[in-house]
């Protein structure tokens, strides 16, 4: 069975996303920046979000984890909690 290690930042607007996306695309550390940003419990951990297999994050969530290249950031994606940034750190098929 599938599974992947991402970590993401949660904010609640698109904007902020964007702002984010670009501080660490220019060099911000990521889990930096989820620590200072992100609304999500995994925040305290730099949005380390551990190991886990397809259907057990939103849809979304999935779409992306299982399909992204691996330690490149993407987002904004919009899911029922907001706007996250993603980046998958491991993924095994």
């Amino acid at each position: 069975m599938a599974k992947a290690t991402a970590r993401h930042i949660l904010v609640s607007t698109e904007d902020k996303c964007n702002e984010l996306k670009a501080a660490i695309e220019g060099g911000a550390d990521f889990a930096q920046v989820a620590k200072d940003n992100s609304s999500c419990p995994s925040s305290r951990d730099g949005g380390n979000l551990g190991s886990f297999g397809p259907g057990q994050m939103v849809k979304e969530f999935d779409t992306v984890v299982f399909s992204a290249p691996i330690n490149v950031v993407q987002g904004p994606v919009k899911t029922q909690f907001g706007y996250h940034l993603l980046e998958v750190t491991s993924r095994q098929d």
